[in-house]
């Protein structure tokens, strides 16, 4: 038992598991004009999957008034991701949108915009203990209703909201703005900007988690079977996570793997129910609904599918080591050894574990897709890391990065199987999202750059335009606004055009029309017969993706 003591030192700093390590850490920075931290209850409880009764969702917020005027009246909501033990704060998530000496919250604060920090805490209510940071993601969605309504009858003005949600925050505002729509409560809201969330679910690979979950049930450490029940077994965590180790457990077993269960599963009566909860609440009808991705537009992948992660002999001490080897989930219709753990003591066999993954004849394995990263270092503590076993386990990993956000997950694309396609945008395999910014490379889960603030802050100051003024005007320009029986659009002879599609949707997202055009030149005259109202052309090149706002009246 002291033997395996040690050998979890390796692992304790796996606490760190909640949305933090999965992101850069935000910069430690003061605040200007700061409010004061008020807690608010939802009026709407929610009933969890395994629970017997309803609990009313409790959070905190904090109001930072704009820097013109100090009135609430351009509330942006800002809302917690999975954060299990509230180790981000309402400061620690100001400070996540800082990028390049710059800071989104500050930017907007200058320009009249109020931010509005909705923290998902630690409470207890009605005798149960709740974690908000890993809590169901619908009772989260109650607290933010409920923040909707008071800053709706708190603000000045008749300015709607905007809603900016990272990760699963983004999850948690998707399902509260669609539940207002479809139970006639009003959201007086304009935008929705959904940032590296997983829609269609998240993932930590299957390797790490068995591994993870060994140690913890074979020691039966308290802090360490605390990490496998508050993380991964958190609600949160199985409604999100694509692949959950639980679903892969022989009966009566906490920790051996099933043989027969080796394909990607969610967790028990979470997983599936929850997406099929989402699928049918869809999005809301009457928001501009966009997305910021830290995914590859280009397909580009963050390791290879089946690559071995880590190989290596720990030195435990007192004549005890360890060989760990993890593998990526493998190639279509192949299966592999994800985790191996042996252990010895003077080179005598002590215990071991194996465990294997199959992968679908559709797609690679999730852990090497393109997507918003993560890395295993993080977890463990990074460069802050002093324990020797835990600084010799991360000097010995061949791959640290993994796919936590698949892109065909944070755009929503429900109609594509094969986690490493590049996105299709407006073609047969779209996003809802009528405008997006997808990066060409992989990036940190939820990093902020200056492309993605931009992107941002266009969508959020031109009350949904969504584009660069500059760039567009000079490329794209509509002849006729508003449009007559065509769309009359005029091309910048010195551009070199190569394929450009071209798409037309409604304000709430529905596409009415895509069409491709091969190298043209002057102008493209396209037919419409729609009926009066507002519309957005987006146009996709080889360069970007573009918006227009055309009238048809």
């Amino acid at each position: 038992m002291k033997t395996f003591f040690t050998l979890l030192c390796l692992f304790s700093g796996i606490t760190v598991l909640p949305q933090s390590s999965f992101m850069a850490p935000a910069e430690n920075r003061p605040i200007n004009n700061r409010g004061v931290v008020t807690p608010i209850v939802a009026t709407i409880g929610y009933q969890g999957y395994e629970e017997t009764q309803e609990y009313f969702g409790e959070g905190e917020y904090e109001i930072f008034l704009d820097n013109v005027n100090g009135v609430l009246d351009k509330p942006i909501i800002v809302l917690d991701g999975f954060d299990p033990g509230d180790s981000r704060d309402i400061a620690g998530l100001y400070n996540s949108l800082s990028f390049g000496g710059e800071n989104l919250a500050d930017i907007v604060r200058d320009e009249g915009f109020d931010i509005v920090i909705l923290n998902a805490p630690m409470y207890s209510t009605g005798g149960k203990d709740i974690d908000g940071g890993a809590d169901y993601i619908q009772r989260n969605a109650m607290v933010l209703i409920e923040m909707i309504n008071l800053l709706n009858d708190l603000k000045v003005g008749d300015e709607e909201l905007v809603v900016l949600g990272p990760s699963m925050g983004g999850l948690i505002g998707r399902y509260a703005l669609a539940y207002m729509e479809q139970n006639s409560l009003e959201p007086e809201t304009r935008l929705y900007i959904s940032f590296d969330s997983p829609h269609r679910g998240a993932n930590i690979p299957i390797s790490l988690q068995y591994l993870i979950n060994y140690l913890a049930r074979q020691l039966g450490d308290a802090d360490a079977l605390a990490i496998v029940e508050n993380v991964l077994n958190s609600p949160a965590a199985k409604e999100m996570l694509y692949d959950h180790l639980l679903a892969h457990l022989q009966a009566g077993s906490d920790y051996l793997q099933d043989p027969n269960k080796l394909l990607p599963e969610g967790a028990p009566n979470f997983r599936d129910a929850f997406q099929a909860e989402l699928d049918a609440l869809g999005f809301p009808q009457n928001v501009r609904n966009v997305a910021m991705v830290n995914g590859s537009s280009q397909g580009n992948t963050t390791g290879t599918a089946g690559m071995l992660v880590v190989d290596t002999t720990l030195d435990l001490g007192s004549g005890a080591t360890a060989d760990v080897v993890l593998h990526f989930t493998p190639e279509a219709s192949m299966t592999n050894n994800v985790t191996s753990f042996d252990s010895f003591l003077f080179g005598f066999p002590v215990d071991s574990f194996d465990a294997e993954a199959e992968a679908f004849a559709y797609t690679d394995g999730v852990d090497a897709s393109p997507g918003g990263t993560s890395n295993i270092s993080a977890a463990l503590g990074g460069a802050g890391a002093s324990n020797p076993v835990i600084v010799s386990f991360i000097a010995a990993l061949n791959q640290d990065d993994y796919s936590f956000i698949p892109v065909i997950s944070s755009l929503a694309i429900d109609n594509e199987d094969d986690w490493f396609a590049a996105p299709d945008i407006g073609g047969v395999h779209s996003s809802p999202f009528v405008n997006t910014y997808i990066p060409s490379e992989n990036e940190s889960h939820v990093m902020v750059t200056s492309e993605s603030a931009q992107f941002a802050l266009d969508e959020i100051r031109n009350g949904g335009l969504g584009f660069s003024e500059v760039i567009l005007q000079k490329k794209y320009q509509l002849i006729e606004n508003p449009v007559k029986q065509h769309i009359l659009l005029q091309l910048d002879p010195s551009f070199d055009y190569g394929e450009l599609n071209i798409s037309a949707f409604t304000v709430s997202g529905k596409q009415l029309f895509s069409e491709t055009y091969n190298r043209p030149t002057d102008r493209i005259a396209i037919a419409q017969q729609l009926d009066s109202g507002i519309y957005f052309l987006t146009i996709q090149d080889q360069t970007g993706v573009y918006s227009l706002k055309f009238v048809v009246q």
